[in-house]
């Protein structure tokens, strides 16, 4: 037997499954790109793969697949202001959403980097699927690293957090 499911109770449900959270940046000629996601998660280890998935009508969905490229920042526990930037609709198009944000471009793509995450995936796009209201853009991981960051930003519950200290 099934329900109708709305998507505030879906929302609700999967908040209190706990995620990074991520800048996915794309870079295509001069144009700069980034939004925050938690939809990241890894697919698979040989070949390393992972997925983002972005909403249909986020400037991000186009980008992806013309860049044919990605970088994803995972964010460190100082880094709720750049969350909320990138998640903004008020920030500048383009560079300019990048104004006064420590980064550098991801080895392979030229995608933004925030300097101050806590690793960052550089990622040649691989496939992408329809996911209803979203792409589930797949992307091969061509370079990887730790950044500055010890902490992760976390979401769960609607609300930032951060991974309790060491007992």
């Amino acid at each position: 037997m099934t329900r109708d499911i709305h998507p505030d109770d879906f929302r609700d449900a999967l908040g209190m499954f706990t995620t990074g959270v991520t800048v996915v940046a794309a870079v295509l000629d001069d144009l700069l790109h980034g939004m925050t996601a938690n939809a990241v998660t890894s697919v698979s280890l040989e070949p390393p793969l992972i997925l983002v998935c972005v909403d249909r009508k986020a400037g991000m969905h186009d980008l992806i697949p013309q860049a044919g490229a990605f970088a994803v920042t995972v964010l460190g526990a100082e880094q709720e202001a750049e969350s909320v930037w990138f998640a903004s609709p008020r920030r500048p198009h383009g560079r300019d959403q990048f104004d006064g944000i420590d980064w550098h471009p991801a080895p392979a793509s030229g995608a933004p980097v925030l300097d101050t995450g806590v690793a960052f995936l550089d990622c040649r796009l691989a496939d992408a699927f329809d996911g209803g209201d979203h792409s589930i853009f797949v992307g091969e991981v061509v370079d990887l690293g730790r950044l500055g960051g010890r902490e992760p930003l976390v979401w769960f519950d609607g609300v930032y957090r951060t991974l309790a200290p060491d007992a």
